[in-house]
C-alpha cells in the first residue's frame, strides 16, 4: 500500500441544521468550524437535512394521491398504439 496518499479517517461530528440533531460518526472529511461534544472537540460539518429531520424518516410524509394520476395517465392514452 502507498504511503502518504490517503485521507486522514477521523471523528466529525454531523449537525442537522433543520432540527439541530449532532451525530458523530468517523469520516475522511473536515472542518475548520468546531464544537464541543462530550467533553471533547471536534471538527463539525452542517448538513441541511437528515435522519432526524426526513419527512421519510420522521413518519411526517405526505401522501400523494398516485390512483387518481394513475387513472388520469390510463384515460389520456387510452386509445395511444392500437
Amino acid at each position: 500500500m502507498k504511503t502518504d496518499i490517503h485521507p486522514e479517517y477521523a471523528p466529525v461530528v454531523f449537525r442537522d441544521l433543520a432540527s439541530g440533531e449532532t451525530f458523530l460518526t468517523r469520516s475522511t472529511v473536515s472542518s475548520e468550524k468546531t464544537i464541543e461534544l462530550d467533553g471533547e472537540t471536534y471538527p463539525v460539518i452542517d448538513v441541511e437535512i437528515s435522519s432526524a429531520s426526513h419527512p421519510f424518516y420522521t413518519g411526517k410524509q405526505r401522501i400523494l394521491d398516485s390512483a387518481g394520476r394513475v387513472e388520469k395517465f390510463n384515460q389520456r392514452f387510452k386509445g395511444f398504439g392500437n
